[in-house]
């Protein structure tokens, strides 16, 4: 317990980012000038630079390396994209790019958006006479607009700003319970920050109206805001993402016919949709893609995880977020995903690697970038789906992972290279790169493995 108080501190936030990792180094680890210097390594070496990434969060001590890759030989929409992609994951990027590569060839990927439209909510309690309050909404309305017309000013310039505000009594769910529904475009922007701050002057001008109007005059009057907060469920800012070529362009698959193929990757899709436990890997493969892209641009991987999650409960069950069909002989696979991203403010500008993910994506409008992660996505899964029928899903994941075990197994260059030669012919597991390291370093017979 004594122990315990020493590892406790006050004041860790006002220490400077070197005495917190002093302290840290001193009272968590057994080799406290080792982990001093390992975490210094990994500061960038532009202190500008370091400067920045320090300010993106709190009681910052290093940064936390992760792959950055591409993924080639997207065509969407008929244009070429080379995607950047940030995962630990080694067999994404290369599934992604194998399905690009697959589909390229057959007219891409085709997007469309379907909606751009954010939702945010001002919760509040109340108990006064609801019709009356309704009799005056439009009125409300306009004074909700008129006084945040300050913060709406430059995204009506740029086409954006609020759609409509509704109000909502929800009475039936928990007493004195109202809410305003409010809908926003934001343009460009994730506009995360320009919806809270309207959402937070709509709760202040709502408490002034309804102590003020003499519409309520002898009424009880006293409104409790309870949070005015953005929505992360966006099923209305929503992006659908397709590849499609007749069924027997698809070609053989090891050995396996167009048309069965075909047959076998539909029956998988279905069976996502009808069954959770395969929905939730499905829609996690589909997010391996997803996430990546989002990392690499800056965006929210969690608000859009957490929003697609969502998405593929709305009817009440958790199912697929692709779809496929087979008609009159052709093969469509498609995707619909609500994506509420950004290209400009927050990070997306700042974090000195995203801004050269969006270079590199030509610079995209918003819209034009939930079309590009949609497409990584559906890739995503298509690549996923086509092993799990064809060859089963460990053949290509751990021919991928066998350098992360070399390297595990602290292989040499001349190991590795054995290595990879022989494991194009047989399988790879753990103990199966381990047998053939030591066989290697004890001059024995190398292992057969069937």
């Amino acid at each position: 317990m004594g122990q315990d108080k020493q590892k406790s501190v006050r004041g860790f936030s006002k220490l400077s980012k070197t005495d917190k990792i002093r302290w840290i180094a001193e009272n968590f680890f057994k080799e406290p000038e080792l982990v001093k210097k390992e975490l210094i390594s990994f500061w960038h070496p532009n202190a500008d630079q370091q400067k920045i990434l320090d300010g993106f969060s709190e009681n910052t001590l290093s940064n936390f390396m992760l792959p950055y890759g591409v993924a080639p030989n997207f065509i969407i929409n008929d244009k070429t994209y080379c995607v950047p992609m940030v995962i630990e994951e080694s067999s994404v990027v290369a599934a992604a790019s194998s399905a690009a590569k697959f589909w390229s060839n057959k007219g891409g990927f085709k997007t469309e958006i379907i909606g751009t439209t954010k939702i945010g909510q001002v919760h509040f309690t109340w108990q006064g006479d609801i019709s009356k309050l309704r009799k005056v909404f439009p009125e409300l309305k306009e004074k909700l607009l008129e006084d945040t017309s300050h913060i709406t000013a430059n995204m009506r310039k740029r086409g954006g700003g609020i759609l409509d505000i509704e109000l909502l009594d929800l009475n039936h769910l928990e007493t004195d319970y109202f809410q305003l529904k409010v809908s926003f475009e934001t343009c460009d922007s994730m506009g995360a920050n320009f919806i809270n701050s309207n959402l937070e002057a709509f709760g202040k001008t709502l408490s002034q109206f309804l102590a003020t109007h003499p519409v309520f005059e002898g009424e009880e009057k006293n409104v409790t805001i309870i949070m005015a907060i953005l929505s992360n469920f966006t099923p209305d800012c929503l992006v659908r993402a397709s590849v499609e070529c007749p069924i027997a362009e698809l070609g053989d698959f090891e050995g396996m016919s167009a048309n069965v193929f075909a047959s076998k990757f539909k029956k998988a899709v279905t069976i996502a949709r009808i069954d959770p436990y395969r929905a939730t890997t499905h829609n996690k493969g589909i997010f391996n893609g997803i996430d990546a892209v989002v990392l690499a641009t800056a965006n929210d991987f969690r608000a859009i995880e957490s929003c697609g999650h969502a998405y593929a409960s709305k009817d009440g069950q958790y199912r697929s977020l692709s779809q496929c069909s087979l008609e009159n002989g052709i093969f469509k696979f498609w995707l619909d995903i609500p994506l509420a991203v950004g290209t400009v403010g927050g990070l997306t500008r700042l974090h000195p690697m995203a801004n050269r993910s969006l270079e590199m994506l030509g610079n995209p409008t918003a819209r034009e970038l939930m079309g590009i992660i949609a497409s990584v996505g559906l890739a995503q899964n298509f690549a996923a789906l086509k092993s799990l029928v064809t060859t089963g899903i460990q053949k290509g994941h751990m021919k991928m992972h066998l350098l992360n075990i070399l390297n595990h197994m602290e292989a040499n260059e001349n190991e590795t290279a054995q290595a990879v030669i022989y494991f194009e012919k047989n399988m790879v597991s753990f103990s199966s790169v381990r047998d053939f390291i030591v066989s290697i370093r004890e001059n024995k017979t190398i292992p057969t493995i069937k």
